[in-house]
């Protein structure tokens, strides 16, 4: 699966673009108060006349863009790179309107201008990056030309460096103080892309493997069928018939190829290929029950410690054996590090159901509990190791749930699922 489509891609893009846009909304509250400050001492305290009806209406035109802004950004209306740019466009407009009425070209504050190409380079792909550029280039050179002259008394002959030197710290703060907000943002949404491009990875991993299970489970089914007719005719036999302790290896092969068989079914069954098979469905609590009593069946000498909590009403689910496979899986892996005692506990909170499986073994490495859902990260060294858990994981993924590993501070390891109630809630337009 290619991170960039359409399908994955956007929405991330779309998160870092809202968070950044709110920025620039805060970033125009700050211009807004910083404008109306400036009109007002230079107009009163400097005693400089100002256009004070046509420069409030531009600020009025800023703030109903500002609050426009909000409405968009709380609406979960798209938000994209031509957003972005029309945002910052009329911030430039909105800034040329200003100067224009204020000395054009002569007034120390056009190097404002340089926030704005900051932003659009930040924020913006290169072409409109560059477009933004060739706006800020026409209208710095048109308030050369067109602009309404201030008439600045001879006392004033060094407020033009004065007004440079605050201009000048205006764009150092601001600029630093919201390109490095924005570059984090823009470095979340990076981070989020390179994750979601490790779990595609590991998604087609496991789509590899379950081919592989799939086809394994076809292609073994026709020999352990005719291993079960071989095995029943020898049973028939008279030769064999008359001594039981061959009748008893007999059957308990007979037994170990069903045994086989049953499992490359619930192969096939969890790969979608069950034949014809409606769904099952039981309640949350017989579920959790079957898999106890199947686990137990099947491994006599181990101790399992089952402690059902606050489980709530009962209710109808579909008996998922994607799920079914996972505690089991999680089961098998806490039976081989502790076999003397394995606890399993399960509860709801909220909509959330939550099954715990817990060990008295060696516990879980730091280098593990670090890669928890990666494959092949394992303490057993046969070859292959370290699957269990990441199947674990992916599967619990993609039903919407979490899995989480711990060491328990009494000793062993402690795996915890967390799984929406929703993800096995029976529907019957499933049925």
């Amino acid at each position: 699966m290619d991170i960039t489509s359409p399908a994955i891609a956007p929405s991330y893009d779309d998160t870092a673009i809202r968070k950044n846009l709110a920025l620039l909304i805060q970033l125009r509250w700050i211009a807004v108060v910083g404008q109306v400050l400036t009109i007002l001492v230079v107009h009163f305290g400097l005693r400089i006349a100002l256009p004070l009806g046509p420069m409030f209406l531009v600020l009025v035109a800023l703030v109903v863009l500002n609050l426009v802004s909000i409405g968009w950004l709380r609406g979960n209306q798209p938000v994209n790179n031509g957003a972005v740019f029309a945002a910052l466009l009329l911030d430039v407009i909105a800034l040329s309107a200003q100067l224009y009425l204020s000395g054009g070209a002569s007034n120390p504050f056009i190097a404002l201008y340089l926030v704005q190409i900051v932003l659009a380079a930040v924020l913006l792909d290169a072409e409109s990056s560059w477009i933004l550029v060739g706006a800020t280039f026409i209208c710095f050179i048109m308030l050369t030309w067109f602009n309404r002259p201030l008439v600045i008394p001879p006392r004033y002959d060094e407020l033009y460096q004065y007004g440079m030197f605050l201009c000048f710290a205006l764009d150092a703060a601001l600029l630093v103080a919201f390109v490095t907000r924005m570059n984090l943002n823009l470095r979340e949404r990076d981070a989020r892309l390179a994750e979601l491009k490790q779990q595609a990875a590991e998604e087609d991993h496991i789509v590899r493997m379950g081919l592989l299970a799939s086809g394994a489970a076809h292609e073994l089914g026709t020999p352990l069928a005719s291993v079960s007719v071989i095995l029943g005719d020898w049973r028939r036999m008279p030769e064999i018939a008359r001594r039981p302790d061959m009748v008893e290896e007999l059957e308990e092969m007979q037994a170990a190829v069903q045994r086989c068989k049953t499992i490359l079914h619930g192969i096939l069954r969890s790969a979608g290929e069950a034949r014809g098979e409606a769904p099952e469905v039981t309640t949350l609590h017989r579920f959790l029950r079957d898999i106890v009593q199947e686990w137990t069946e099947r491994h006599q000498d181990e101790t399992l410690h089952y402690q059902p909590g606050d489980l709530g009403a009962d209710v109808n689910v579909v008996s998922d054996p994607a799920l079914r496979q996972v505690v089991t899986n999680l089961l098998e892996n806490a039976n081989e590090v502790s076999p003397q005692w394995i606890g399993l506990s399960a509860e709801r909170r909220g909509d959330l159901l939550r099954v715990e499986v817990t060990d008295a073994g060696p516990g879980f490495t730091a280098e593990m509990l670090a890669s928890v859902g990666k494959p092949y990260h394992s303490t057993k060294s046969r070859q292959g190791a370290g699957l269990g858990l990441f199947l674990v994981v992916n599967v619990i993924r993609k039903l919407g749930g979490s899995v989480a590993a711990r060491n328990r501070e009494a000793g062993g390891a402690a795996v915890t699922i967390e799984l929406p109630l929703a993800a096995l809630a029976f529907d019957r337009g499933r049925a």
